[in-house]
């Protein structure tokens, strides 16, 4: 059975379109994979903190010589890294968080990217572990940073995630961004703004499977 990694780093709940966005890719993952497992992560409410310097040792120190503290150090990262392993597929939710993604993701990479887990060096080069996964990045920002809008340098999201799944071997990687999602804050009609991006994200999943 198929195995479907959904993660959200929004904080803004219901209002979020991030949220609304990889909840649609779910729904319609699961219409496409019957009797498939999804696992669900709200990084908003996993009150992940930032890796210390202990942390960085526990991690380099070989699984069997790890003291009890440094197993404990290690165990939130551990339990993040079962999910990705368990999962074929991941959708992530990422809002644009000045020109970037959300602290709270960042805090799920640094306890995900770890040498020997998701990376190895080989004869001195870096070498990705998780082959054969697919990651889709469900993407809003409040502005316009798309091809050809002239903002579209400021745009740190895509260039940053691609490279860091493809440094952990996840190299297929697909986007879909709503821009301008601010204008709903200024009285834009919700479901009129959201339709051509439902419908996106279903044809993203259909050309995924």
């Amino acid at each position: 059975m198929a195995t479907l990694l959904h993660i959200d780093s929004s904080p803004m709940g219901a209002a979020s379109v991030s949220r609304h966005l990889s909840q649609t890719y779910v729904e319609n993952w699961k219409k496409s994979h019957p009797g498939g497992t999804v696992i669900n992560r709200d990084l908003s409410r996993s009150g992940l903190t930032a890796i210390t310097a202990e942390w960085v040792a526990a991690a380099y120190t070989p699984e069997e010589a790890r003291t009890p503290e440094q197993k404990a150090l290690l165990a939130t990262s551990d339990e993040l890294l079962a999910e990705v392993e368990a999962a074929d597929e991941l959708a992530i939710g990422v809002s644009m968080h000045n020109f970037s993604i959300p602290s709270v993701l960042k805090l799920w990479i640094d306890q995900v990217v770890r040498v020997g887990k998701t990376f190895a060096y080989v004869d001195g080069a870096p070498k990705g572990l998780l082959q054969g996964k697919k990651a889709t990045l469900l993407v809003a920002t409040g502005g316009q940073y798309g091809p050809g809008t002239g903002l579209e340098f400021l745009n740190f999201i895509e260039p940053y995630l691609k490279t860091l799944f493809g440094f952990i071997g996840i190299t297929d990687v697909a986007f879909h961004t709503a821009g301008g999602a601010a204008a709903l804050n200024y009285g834009a009609d919700r479901a009129q703004f959201l339709q051509p991006h439902d419908e996106a994200v279903a044809a993203l999943v259909a050309a995924r499977i």
